[in-house]
């Protein structure tokens, strides 16, 4: 007999946080007045907040106008895939005891620029999911 999963699961927050530990690439998206931004930045995990190094230039700029961010995460394979996103706040790290911490993580710029600032988004909510792909279903079969 084969016990059919659902196709969508719900993660607890433990579940999101190992599976944040486990990636490397996230999606930061930001906005400054009505114009929305999405940025590719690889990162960290530390004391469950997002930890990422940029240089001067829009996505710094983006994120000391307006704090409130969105962070996903996303991966798959044949069978299945996960997302998480985190709303939250990121905060540009200015003192030494933070910067000091921060540099401790050993995240290192995957190109070749100098990325000077460090910034932790702390999340305020945190929702992932996990995905078993499939055949749609028959029509009407599944009521999600």
């Amino acid at each position: 007999m084969t016990v059919q999963q659902d196709p969508i699961a719900v993660l607890s927050d433990h579940e999101s946080w190992d599976l944040l530990k486990s990636a490397a690439l996230g999606r930061l998206v930001t906005h400054v007045g009505d114009q929305l931004e999405i940025f590719p930045v690889n990162f960290v995990t530390q004391n469950h907040t997002v930890l990422f190094r940029t240089a001067e230039g829009t996505k710094l700029f983006s994120t000391v106008m307006n704090d409130k961010v969105l962070f996903e995460v996303d991966d798959h394979n044949v069978v299945g895939g996960w997302s998480v996103i985190i709303r939250g706040t990121a905060r540009v790290l200015s003192s030494s005891d933070e910067i000091h911490e921060a540099e401790r993580a050993q995240l290192l710029p995957w190109v070749a620029t100098e990325k000077l600032r460090f910034v932790r988004i702390t999340p305020h909510e945190l929702s992932g999911r996990r995905f078993v792909f499939g055949p749609e279903p028959d029509h009407g079969s599944y009521p999600g």
